[in-house]
């Protein structure tokens, strides 16, 4: 039985104040607290890549438990802002963390959605494959890409990375999962040299169809509200966590928010949260992420009995 084992995370020193910036964008404070969500954003050294930072995210995972890199038969990461075009990220992080040579490595180009999917998928890929470790990393430095004169991205997004370790000796397990695609409306977040995004049109998305697809994918599992310990929510914005929160009718305690001090970290934000939750004893954890593509994808972790 494969699931999560434990999660490491590298999120920059480096901040910079959004707060600095209210007068260039004619914003006041109210509004980076309780709209946006964001008063700094981590931001990476300028000669770090998104490699570097899966490497150090490892680090810290190794700190966290004992893991023999001998051991890992497979290696994921997830970005949509690799170190190259060619070749793929995982290759460089395999390289730099002296894998073994019969490692499998692949990368998976998605962003808010991408944690989701990339469980889902290096489970899949493990269990047809008959493998029991392998590394699941997020990545996503959208300070390359971030036009500094559009307040709409901006104020909004920072850096990190994440690494899950799969193992067959799981501390929570995933139960089920959802997915969901509005590709006629890629256009609406979209990276052309420079990120631009629409953020009305993404908010109203966010908020029309991911608490009916939270809703649908409880149902389905025969699962309530009082059965899920936490509803682990993509960091999009602090407006955008607190709608969905309002439309599910759920509490607020049972929703982290956590971007306050660096941002909306894109395929990172689930994972971040979710390491801070692995020695919980919620039975049953709700994840979601949704946004660029447009995307979503929801899954249902269960604590695996006994731990």
């Amino acid at each position: 039985m494969l699931g999560i084992a434990e999660i490491g995370r590298y999120i920059p020193n480096v901040r910079v104040s959004n707060v600095e910036k209210l007068a260039k964008f004619e914003l006041d404070e109210d509004f980076l607290k309780n709209k946006l969500g964001v008063l700094s954003q981590s931001i990476k050294d300028e000669d770090e890549k998104t490699s570097d930072l899966c490497v150090k995210a490892f680090y810290d995972l190794e700190q966290k438990t004992e893991i023999n890199k001998e051991d890992i038969e497979c290696c994921i990461v997830v970005t949509q802002n690799p170190d190259y075009n060619i070749p793929h990220t995982s290759a460089i992080v395999h390289g730099k963390l002296a894998l073994e040579e019969s490692c499998a490595c692949f990368d998976i180009s998605l962003g808010c959605s991408g944690y989701v999917y990339g469980l889902s998928t290096i489970i899949a890929f493990m269990q047809n494959n008959g493998m029991k470790k392998g590394l699941l990393f997020t990545a996503d430095p959208y300070s390359e890409i971030i036009d500094h004169d559009d307040k709409n991205t901006d104020l909004l997004f920072g850096d990190a990375a994440t690494v899950t370790l799969i193992s067959t000796e799981a501390l929570y397990k995933p139960v089920d999962f959802s997915f969901g695609t509005k590709g006629k409306e890629y256009q609406q977040l979209l990276c052309d040299k420079k990120l631009y995004m629409n953020g009305r049109a993404v908010f109203n998305f966010t908020a029309t169809v991911v608490p009916k697809h939270i809703q649908n994918l409880m149902q389905k599992n025969n699962l309530s509200d009082a059965q899920i310990g936490r509803y682990i929510l993509h960091q999009g914005s602090r407006f955008i966590v607190d709608t969905i929160t309002k439309r599910l009718k759920i509490a607020q305690e049972k929703v982290p928010f956590n971007m306050l001090e660096y941002g909306n970290t894109v395929s990172s934000s689930i994972p971040l949260i979710l390491a801070e939750e692995m020695k919980s004893e919620h039975s049953y954890m709700l994840l979601s992420g949704y946004g660029v593509g447009l995307s979503w994808a929801s899954t249902i972790l269960q604590k695996v009995e006994g731990k």
